[in-house]
């Protein structure tokens, strides 16, 4: 079977050269990064493809909040006559996997792609604010994943440890219910914990944003889009890994696993 990955480039997005190193690593066959320009205008069709991620990155400098400008180009683009966002939609809808990573969290939550409450998608429930500390995160966070979510991407997965990179990582709800109904559907897939312990925790700087309830990522009730802050894309060998010289550690960094969960999801569909 041929597995086809896109990689979406472009305005401000630039963590895009990881995210296919990623991808090739576990075994996608054929991998494209694609301006989102050319996307917009039709010359990429997204039903080519069985996974399409969204990286991290500044898109459009979130001049209007983090990736605000690009949820409005993709919501009100047309491709010869069709809105883009139906095409993204129907992706969905065939059983096509989206991926997230920070910016591209942001650009999930923003098009109401996630969490997207009983598949109602494109209802905007959720956003990512400024970090409570008021500056630019840039460390490394352990995580725990909630085991009964529906995610597919944290398949076997009950911790995690990725750095994060942001300045608006604060999960938000649009009002307080909206975090409660995350907790409850287990949409809320992964929490930032402080290290050793499994508990969510609100304790700067184990949690980098003052997100609520600690909440690092979450997934739309199927499980086939997935959000995260952190970058998995960045912890592929030991070597990324802040202590690799002063620990004993595996030699595939624990990032590749969620890509890893995505091939096997395709693969077993």
């Amino acid at each position: 079977m041929i597995l086809n990955a896109l990689v979406v480039t472009g305005h401000g997005i630039n963590c895009e050269i990881e995210t296919r190193q990623a991808l090739e690593i576990v075994g996608f066959n054929k991998i494209d990064l694609a301006h989102l320009n050319f996307i917009v205008s039709g010359e990429v069709n997204l039903r080519s493809y069985h996974f399409i991620v969204f990286p991290g990155g500044f898109l459009d400098g979130d001049d209007l909040g983090a990736a605000q400008a690009c949820a409005n180009r993709i919501r009100h683009s047309k491709i010869k006559g069709r809105n883009l966002i139906d095409d993204l939609l129907e992706f969905v809808a065939q059983g096509g996997l989206i991926l997230g990573i920070c910016n591209g969290f942001q650009l999930l939550a923003k098009l109401g792609l996630v969490p997207a409450f009983d598949c109602a998608y494109l209802q905007r429930d959720v956003s990512l604010t400024g970090n409570e500390s008021g500056r630019f995160e840039d460390r490394w966070v352990n995580l725990v994943v909630d085991r009964y979510s529906p995610s597919v991407f944290t398949h076997g997965l009950d911790t995690l440890y990725l750095p994060v990179r942001h300045g608006e990582g604060k999960v938000v709800g649009r009002d307080p219910e909206v975090i409660d109904k995350l907790l409850s559907n287990h949409q809320a897939v992964l929490f930032y914990t402080r290290p050793g312990e499994t508990n969510p925790t609100q304790e700067y700087p184990f949690n980098p944003n003052g997100s609520s309830n600690g909440i690092a990522g979450i997934c739309d009730p199927t499980g086939r889009i997935f959000g995260l802050m952190p970058h998995p894309e960045c912890y592929m060998d030991r070597t990324n890994h802040p202590r690799w010289t002063r620990e004993q550690l595996p030699d595939e960094g624990i990032g590749l696993r969620i890509f890893r969960n995505a091939k096997r999801h395709i693969l077993e569909a």
